[in-house]
C-alpha cells in the first residue's frame, strides 16, 4: 500500500474515499465540469452553483474543503450574534427574488455560503427569515466541553464575558491557551432544523485580524465562528473536544471523529464548491 494512501502514515489506516458519494465526487470536478455542473443545478433566481466562501481550512483527511466562516460580533451587553448579510429584493430572469449579501473586508459574503449538507433547506438559511441571530449555547449533548455545560442551559446566549480566560483555558486535550471553544446554536429558533456552529475565542484570532482585512472584520475581540458540517458526511467536528484527535496529530485542531478529518482555525482561506439550488 502506497504511503501517501494512508490516514495519517503511522496508522496503517486507508482513506475513507473509496465510496464517498456527492461531495468528494463534486470535489473532483475539474474547471469545465463545474460549470456544466453549475449550469445544470443553478435555476434563475434560486441560487446554486459554484459558490466561493472564506473558511478555515481543511488540513487531512477525507472532507474535500474548510467549513465555512460565520462572522461574529459582540454587542454592547457581551452577547455574540452571528452577522445576517443584507437582505435585498432583486429581479433576475423575470422573477423577484430576495438576496442576502453584503461586504466584509472586501469579501462578499453571502448565504450561499451556507449551501451544503442540505442546509439549503433549512428555514433560518432563508434570506429573510427573520431572526436575533444571537449565538445560542447548543443543548446537552452535543457540546464538547465541561465548562459549557456548567455554565449555560441550552438555548443561553454565548456572552463574552464568560470567555475570559481564553489566554489560558485548557482542557486536557492537546495544548492550553490556544483559546476557548463552545458549542452554538444559530438562526434556529422557532424552527426544525438546527443550524451548529462551533464559537472560538483566541489569541490567535486577535493576531490573525491585525494582518488579514477579511478577518479582522468577520471576528470580534478575538471571537470567531463557523458553521459547524464537516464538508465530508456532514458530521460535527469540535476544536480541542474529542480525546481521539491526538491520534490523527489534531488535539490542537479541530477534528471530526466519524471519519477523522481535520481542520485548522487558524488558517483561513478562500474556496469553493457547487452549491444546490436555494428551494422554492
Amino acid at each position: 500500500m502506497a504511503d501517501d494512501d494512508k490516514y495519517p502514515n503511522e496508522t496503517g489506516r486507508r482513506r475513507f474515499v473509496k465510496g464517498v458519494v456527492g461531495a468528494g465526487a463534486l470535489a473532483a470536478v475539474g474547471t469545465g465540469g463545474a460549470a456544466a455542473v453549475g449550469t445544470a443545478t443553478n435555476r434563475s433566481g434560486s441560487g446554486g452553483g459554484i459558490t466561493s466562501f472564506r473558511g478555515i481550512e481543511n488540513t487531512d483527511g477525507p472532507a474535500p474543503r474548510g467549513m465555512p466562516i460565520v462572522p461574529v460580533e459582540v454587542g454592547d451587553d457581551g452577547v455574540i450574534s452571528g452577522v445576517w448579510p443584507e437582505v435585498q429584493e432583486v429581479d433576475e430572469g423575470g422573477q423577484t427574488i430576495q438576496v442576502a449579501e453584503m461586504d466584509i473586508g472586501g469579501v462578499t459574503y453571502s448565504t450561499e455560503w451556507f449551501q451544503y449538507c442540505g442546509v439549503q433547506t433549512y428555514e433560518g438559511i432563508e434570506p429573510g427569515y427573520e431572526s436575533d441571530n444571537i449565538l445560542r449555547s447548543a443543548p446537552s449533548p452535543p457540546p464538547a466541553y465541561t465548562w459549557q455545560t456548567e455554565a449555560y442551559s441550552g438555548g443561553d446566549p454565548l456572552n463574552i464575558a464568560d470567555f475570559e480566560d481564553y489566554r489560558t483555558y485548557g482542557n486536557g486535550i492537546g495544548s492550553s491557551g490556544l483559546g476557548k471553544p463552545a458549542m452554538a446554536t444559530w438562526r434556529s429558533q422557532d424552527t426544525e432544523s438546527t443550524i451548529p456552529v462551533q464559537v472560538l475565542r483566541s489569541p490567535r484570532v486577535e493576531e490573525m485580524a491585525q494582518n488579514d482585512e477579511f478577518v479582522a472584520a468577520a471576528t470580534d475581540q478575538g471571537v470567531m465562528a463557523w458553521l459547524d458540517k464537516c464538508t465530508h458526511f456532514c458530521c460535527v467536528p469540535a476544536f480541542k473536544g474529542y480525546e481521539g484527535s491526538a491520534g490523527f496529530d489534531a488535539e490542537d485542531r479541530v477534528y471530526c471523529q466519524c471519519h477523522q478529518s481535520v481542520y485548522n482555525p487558524f488558517s483561513i482561506v478562500e474556496s469553493s464548491f457547487v452549491s444546490l439550488p436555494r428551494p422554492e
